[in-house]
């Protein structure tokens, strides 16, 4: 017998989301799971209306997104930022001897054609 919650989910608030991509899925991904995690997401998926691996993938691509941008940007308090701008405004240093052996080390290990 199913639940009120049950029906309640199954019936009355599936929204379907297609997805649809104009790149051509050429790759391939392949990833174990446990018996848990694959019923757990395909009840979801089947909540979203979705086939499993159209839900994983989506869902997959929203966290690799999120994780992405956070780290690309830095944020900074007042103080931070503060001193941040003052070094970049500031008069550059002179190189330390530690620094120019370490240039002409590079120099002599890189080639460029720059």
């Amino acid at each position: 017998m199913e639940s009120v919650l049950d029906l309640y989910a199954d019936e009355a608030y599936i929204s379907v989301m297609p997805v649809k991509t104009l790149e051509q899925k050429a790759e391939r991904f392949v990833a174990r799971v446990t018996r848990a995690d694959k019923r757990l997401f395909a009840q979801a998926a089947s909540l979203e209306g979705r086939s499993m691996a159209t839900f994983v993938i989506a869902h997959a691509r929203q966290a690799a997104e999120q994780t992405i941008a956070r780290r690309k940007v830095i944020h900074l308090g007042p103080e931070d930022s503060r001193r941040f701008v003052e070094a970049l405004l500031a008069r550059p240093r002179p190189p330390t001897a530690r620094m120019k052996r370490a240039i002409k080390s590079h120099r002599q290990s890189v080639r460029s054609d720059i």
